[in-house]
């Protein structure tokens, strides 16, 4: 009689646990940095959608500070959704739980200090670009091995 294989995808999966618990930072982080670019928008009355100048009795307007904290809210638009389905296949590789584990850990703190450096903190280049190198290379090394695994 075969026995049963713990599912890949189970909260027993010490992985998939991991997976979960890192998703749900970068979730709130992306949800947060919305809040962020909200708050920089009615800090310095810059609104270029005519129903919110007209509400705030303003005339259309951009703002650097504004605008950096919405081009880092749009990075983790492009890089984070690439990361949940890179790392969801990757544990479906059955992935050494320290390897995956850390991998995890290494892109959410990656993405948070990119953030940091380019919206909060900005600090001149390679900072950014080492933290956004970081969680690319994290999400290309994992969809490598996925490919590799289930070509």
């Amino acid at each position: 009689m075969a026995q049963a294989v713990p599912s890949m995808m189970s909260l027993e999966n010490d992985v998939f646990r991991s997976y979960l618990f890192y998703c749900s930072i970068l979730v709130l982080k992306m949800m947060v940095m919305s809040i962020f670019t909200s708050s920089q928008r009615i800090k310095y009355g810059a609104f270029v959608n005519p129903e919110d100048v007209k509400a705030f009795k303003l005339k259309p307007k951009t703002d650097e500070n504004v605008e950096r904290v919405r081009r880092a809210h749009l990075n983790d638009i492009e890089n984070i959704p690439l990361f949940f389905v890179s790392a969801w296949l990757y544990i479906l590789t059955n992935p050494v739980a320290f390897v995956a584990k850390t991998l995890f850990l290494i892109y959410t703190i990656a993405r948070i200090v990119h953030t940091i450096v380019y919206a909060v903190f900005p600090l001149p280049q390679p900072a950014r670009g080492i933290s956004w190198g970081i969680g690319f290379g994290i999400t290309g090394y994992m969809a490598a091995i996925s490919f590799l695994q289930f070509r």
